[in-house]
């Protein structure tokens, strides 16, 4: 699966889904990192890939009306890193169960 992972959450996130097996980019990667979230969301819908973000901004994008993009809403608040990390390794096989399942947004808390 090809996923974006947006500016509020680790590089390192980025890189762990990386090394389960995932096309995954951070917006650093791309030079997206100051760029509007309609900017990163676009990149993402040309791409096919999945945002993976904290910012409210994308689940509104994702529920305008014939959008077609995909999104992993991190909604768990300040944690740190580590508790980051785990919940995707612990979460990551259902996250992509649900993607490909035709779930376009997919909520973490």
């Amino acid at each position: 699966m090809k996923m974006l992972v947006d500016n509020r959450l680790l590089i390192a996130l980025s890189a762990r889904l990386c090394a389960a097996g995932h096309d995954c980019r951070h917006v650093l990667d791309l030079g997206l990192d100051e760029a509007d979230d309609i900017e990163i969301w676009n990149w993402a819908l040309s791409e096919n890939a999945v945002v993976i973000s904290m910012d409210e901004d994308f689940a509104y994008l994702a529920n305008r009306p014939g959008d077609r993009g995909r999104l992993v809403w991190v909604r768990l608040g300040n944690c740190r890193n580590h508790v980051l990390l785990e919940t995707f390794d612990k979460l990551l096989d259902s996250i992509t169960t649900a993607i490909d399942g035709g779930q376009r947004i997919v909520e973490i808390q």
